[in-house]
């Protein structure tokens, strides 16, 4: 009878422990992207637009192991596949931007005895006639990659990367500057999206605004930081992309869904990253470089079948756990919940 006893308290004990600890978090399922089964021969960093009513793709020729000399840009017609125009020579890391009848494109010019420089501005309202204006001037010791331009409520916000993270670190991160005209731009002081806790990459950002919040769309390290509290598809998955959204620039939110928002599958290499994205016709096109970062890489598109705003909304379910970045203190904040 006494063991009969002990049995149940000791059992009522366990439960009651058991019930209490904390559990992982429910990773919700991604949302549906639909990887379209075919690929983009050239190009690596790119932006898809909409200009006068034509579906336009904006890109870079950059090979793996580039000469500067070789670089440029150029625009192709997304309906017939056909090139409308080459121009900014020994220019990569490309970005465009639609503003009414102009067409915006930021792009980062690269020398052979010191990588990249700059990021300058070309603008054009007939696809033949271009104007060009320095935007943003790298810091001494410094190396601008990518960048991102979008509209908000206070004017324009461009995302834009960097190699060097503090004055004692040098780790991929970008930054954030405002402008009133497309033209001059300032710095938005005090963040900047950076991992200086666990040195994690935070590269190639795509920004965008759809009230109340801005959404970054960023490339990760399967293996170090938030990368690694996510499943992959492949075991030889090295970079991912993540998606995170802020309303004010400085605390964010990671969405928390099971995979992250773009990882490789078979064929793809090691590599999803380099997002652009918009939408057309209803539904959202992201378009993404894989490859294996050293000897070849390619452009793909993943589709959301629905607009932009509800894909964004979708990686962010109601009550689940997320990991945060505060982009003052550069580091990120784990739920207690493991995820």
């Amino acid at each position: 009878m006494r063991s009969v006893t002990a049995f149940m308290f000791l059992s009522a004990v366990f439960l009651t422990v058991f019930l209490a600890a904390p559990c992982p978090a429910e990773r919700p399922a991604n949302p549906i992207l639909i990887k379209l089964p075919f690929a983009f021969p050239r190009g690596m960093e790119n932006t898809p637009v909409i200009f006068k009513g034509r579906p336009v793709l904006v890109d870079n020729f950059r090979e793996p192991k580039p000469l500067a000399s070789e670089m440029y840009l150029f625009l192709q017609d997304l309906a017939t596949g056909q090139d409308i125009c080459r121009f900014g020579k020994t220019f990569s890391f490309v970005n465009g931007f639609v503003d009414g009848q102009v067409l915006n494109v930021f792009a980062t010019e690269n020398t052979d005895d010191d990588w990249t420089h700059d990021i300058y501005r070309f603008w054009t309202s007939d696809l033949k006639t271009w104007k060009k204006e320095l935007v943003v001037a790298r810091k001494p010791g410094e190396h601008l990659f990518n960048c991102s331009v979008c509209r908000d409520d206070r004017g324009y916000i461009m995302a834009y990367e960097s190699n060097v993270l503090d004055e004692k670190t040098n780790k991929w991160n970008f930054r954030f500057a405002r402008s009133k005209d497309l033209s001059k731009w300032r710095d938005v002081e005090g963040v900047q999206f950076g991992d200086r806790h666990e040195k994690s990459f935070c590269a190639c950002p795509c920004i965008r605004y759809i009230a109340p919040y801005y959404y970054v769309i960023y490339g990760a390290e399967r293996n170090l930081g938030p990368g690694k509290h996510y499943e992959c598809r492949l075991p030889q998955t090295a970079y991912v992309s993540l998606l995170a959204r802020s309303k004010d620039l400085t605390d964010w939110e990671l969405s928390t869904t099971k995979y992250p928002m773009l990882d490789p599958i078979a064929g793809e290499g090691i590599n999803n990253t380099d997002a652009d994205l918009f939408e057309y016709e209803g539904n959202t096109y992201i378009y993404y470089a894989t490859g294996d970062q050293a000897t070849w890489g390619t452009i793909r598109i993943a589709m959301y079948p629905g607009p932009m705003k509800e894909m964004f909304e979708s990686y962010f379910p109601e009550g689940v756990p997320m990991i945060r970045f505060d982009a003052a203190k550069r580091k990120y904040l784990y739920p207690a919940v493991k995820l």
